[in-house]
Formats: C-alpha cells, structure tokens, sequence
C-alpha cells in the first residue's frame, strides 16, 4: 500500500511540474514584447524547480537527518559522525575509498596516456582505439560479471576445471589457483582494476585529443634539438597537455568517491570491500539505519564538491 501512495505522489510531483512548465510557456507564448527577461525565466524557472525538488530538498533532509538516531526520532548530535570516524568497520571502509581515489585515477591515467601515446599517428590508430574504448560502452555492472568471471576461483582438485580466466592461466603456469576477491585488502586491488578496465577509455579520448592539439611547430623545434623517444614525452608531450591531465585524473577520482556498482555486484561489501556509497546503501536500505545512512551521504557529498569545484575551475582555465 505505501509503494502505491510513494507512486501516487511521484505522478502527482510530474504532473505539477509538466502544468508549472506548460502555463509558463503559455504566458510567454501570450507576451507581446518578449523581453529577454521574460524568455529567460521560461526556460531556467522549471530547471530550477526541478533541481530544488530533486537536489536541494534532499540534500538538506539528508543533513538534518545526519544529526538524528537511526529512526530519525531523537536529535544525537555528532553521534553519527563520530561512529563513522571510530567504529573499526567504518574505518575500513573509509581506508578503502582512500585507496580506490588514489590508485583509480592514476592508473586509468596512466594506461590511457601511454596507448594513447604509442598509437598516435599509427596505421591502426582507429581499430586501436576503438578496443580500449569499448569498455566504456558497457555499463559498471555488466563489466562487474565480465571479471567476476575472470576471478572465478574453483578448487584444484583433479577433474575440477577451472572456469575463471585468470586462474587457469594460473594452474598452465603451475600454480595454485587463487581466491582473488576474498583475502584482503589484495581483493579491493582486483577491484580497482574493473574500474580502471573502464575509464582507461575515456582518458585516451581525452588525452589522444589534446596530443593531436599539440602545435606542430613546437614537436617539429624539440626534434631539430634532438630530443625524442622518452625526452620528447617527458619534456613536451607531458607539459603541454598538463591541463587535461588534471581534467581526466579530477573526474575519474569524482566517478571513483562514488562508486557502487562494481562492489555491490563482485562482493556485496563483503570481505572488507566496502566503500562509503555502498556503506551507505547498506545503512540505509539493508539495516535501516538512517542516521549513518545520512551521515555517510553527507560525507560523500563533502568529499565531491572540492574535487568537482577545482575541476571546473582547471576547464576554465583551460577554455
């Protein structure tokens, strides 16, 4: 019965807003002098009421309920956020979130620099990309059961063949096969390689982009002073694209602070996998615990807009 009345409301709040939208449209279509004011309002009014119900609203209800107990009944303070940064379980989950924004970023950097890189200008320089990209087309969950699969782990005991990719490359190599997602913290490693499996897409695009924008004046001058190979990546190619090194490093690490996906579906947060999105997700809908619950969103949201304002800030620069 309260889906239903949860359904009701959202009809209800879609309705609303689509009538809000269509009598401001109606007003200005009426407007014999469409000043600029007007035209202007027509179009950033709804987008704004949208963004106060959807964003606003909530974020503001998330922190007022931080400060409550896990029924949001009895004002507690700081409790939450004080468990959050004491109980031993929550520290592994932040410690986790550490090393997924600090090797993330620079891993799915790196390898989309250097094939990025070594394919420029090449004779298969399309096909080329095109695999790294391709990735990035499938969504987290299903890259999650793509590797889930390679990590596969069977028992090695005769007439037990081993399904997962990485394993059996293992046992033909003569070695023991290995649980890669159960011992820690090793397991939030082989995590961490789905998501640079992912996004090591997206910084070759950029980064392949701001190479080829490299005036060729300035390679053609570096060249006649003898520098190449190594030097010429070091003292030319590196500095001259610093700019979307810091835009792809600051978007893959605001992807990174949220992930869910890969954790949810590989591990569940078992096996001191956790991260704060899905800590969250677990307080929230699993124990109902809505105080943590709040607290954790809270702190991921403290956590993003520092990282998000400089990036606009360096794509400002940039422009």
């Amino acid at each position: 019965m309260e889906s239903f009345e949860k359904l009701g409301q959202m009809v209800l709040a879609i309705a609303l807003f689509a009538g809000v939208m269509g009598l401001i449209l109606l007003l200005v279509g009426r407007v014999k002098r469409r000043a600029e004011l007007v035209e202007s309002l027509a179009f950033v009014v709804p987008a704004l009421a949208l963004l106060s119900v959807g964003l606003v609203y909530p974020a503001i209800r998330t922190t007022y309920q931080s400060f409550f107990d896990r029924t949001s009944d009895t004002f507690v303070g700081l409790e939450n956020y004080t468990e959050v940064f004491t109980n031993p379980a929550m520290l592994t989950v932040l410690q986790n979130t550490a090393i997924w924004v600090i090797l993330t970023p620079i891993m799915s950097t790196a390898v989309g620099l250097v094939y990025a890189v070594l394919v420029d200008r090449s004779r298969f320089e399309a096909s080329a990309k095109a695999v790294i990209f391709l990735p990035m087309a499938i969504s987290l969950v299903g890259a999650s059961i793509i590797w889930k699969f390679v990590y596969e782990y069977r028992p090695d005991q005769q007439g037990i063949q081993q399904i997962g990719l990485l394993n059996q490359v293992l046992v033909w190599l003569g070695f023991e096969p290995q649980q890669f997602l159960l011992n820690a913290p090793l397991n939030t490693v082989f995590l961490i390689l789905v998501m640079v499996w992912v996004q090591a897409g997206f910084a070759m695009t950029v980064l392949s982009a701001a190479i080829k924008a490299i005036p060729s004046d300035i390679t053609d001058a570096a060249q006649l002073d003898g520098l190449g190979g190594i030097k010429m990546f070091r003292y030319i190619t590196v500095p001259s694209i610093r700019p979307a090194l810091i835009v792809v490093l600051t978007t893959i690490a605001i992807g990174t602070l949220k992930v869910f996906d890969i954790v949810r579906t590989m591990t569940g947060g078992q096996f001191d996998t956790s991260v704060v999105a899905n800590e969250f997700y677990t307080q929230g809908f699993r124990i109902l615990n809505t105080g943590i619950a709040s607290a954790l969103a809270v702190l991921l949201f403290v956590l993003v807009v520092p990282l998000v304002v400089y990036n606009v800030l360096q794509m400002r620069k940039a422009a």
